[in-house]
């Protein structure tokens, strides 16, 4: 089992910048991937950014590409999500989760084993 705890949602104006973190606990030894997704009011939950715990390697969705950075520390079991340049169409709640996979990184909900609690994110325009 591993458990993941979101934080550092909140809200602000279009263009700035916020860093989420998400801090996983429990079985943490294991090669996973840790992503996060959002879901706005009415949509679908999606996938925003992935990183691998082995290799590092990270995987962005078009939107967010060049404004997003998503980063680890396996010390402290800790991924976080830098969002930059932020605009209105960013409102959502954000979720980290992982998946026990190695070698890729998925972007399907479905594949993910373990979800947090998401922390709200609202960019005013």
């Amino acid at each position: 089992q591993v458990q993941l705890v979101e934080s550092g949602g909140g809200l602000l104006q279009a263009g700035g910048s916020l860093r989420l973190s998400c801090a996983a606990s429990g079985r943490t030894g294991s090669s996973y991937v840790t992503a996060w997704f959002r879901q706005a009011p009415g949509k679908e939950r999606d996938f925003v950014a992935g990183i691998s715990k082995n290799s590092g390697t990270a995987y962005y969705d078009d939107s967010v590409k060049g404004r997003f950075a998503i980063s680890r520390d396996n010390a402290k079991n800790t991924v976080y999500l830098q969002m930059n340049s932020l605009k209105p169409e960013d409102t959502a709640v954000y979720y980290c989760a992982a998946a026990l996979i190695w070698g890729r990184i998925p972007i399907r909900r479905a594949e993910y084993n373990y979800w947090g609690q998401g922390t709200q994110v609202t960019v005013s325009s």
